[in-house]
């Protein structure tokens, strides 16, 4: 493998760990800010939110829990740790080839 390849396939992996890293972080944030009962009238907050709900849209109401915050942790948190796994998972494959 030339060095050039090697260089052109470790940049993509680093890109790959940075989206999905990136992804985990609003995730995460977002988990934080509920929990925390951040002001929804926030500028910020909704960003957050609405970033989160996007990201979280197939895992958000998967969990059928009592209390709204186990819902939110459960849902939002099971996103982001798929979201590492996966990003990580993906750019070790991009790595060696």
């Amino acid at each position: 493998m030339s060095p050039r390849h090697r260089s052109g396939s470790n940049q993509a992996a680093t890109v790959i760990i940075v989206v999905a890293d990136i992804m985990a972080v609003i995730l995460g944030l977002w988990i934080l800010m509920y929990l925390l009962d951040a002001n929804r009238a926030n500028d910020l907050v909704n960003f957050i939110q609405d970033a989160a709900r996007w990201l979280a849209g197939w895992s958000h109401d998967l969990f059928t829990f009592d209390e709204a915050w186990a819902r939110v942790v459960a849902g939002y948190g099971l996103a982001a740790i798929v979201y590492l796994f996966a990003g990580h998972a993906l750019a070790n494959v991009v790595r060696r080839h």
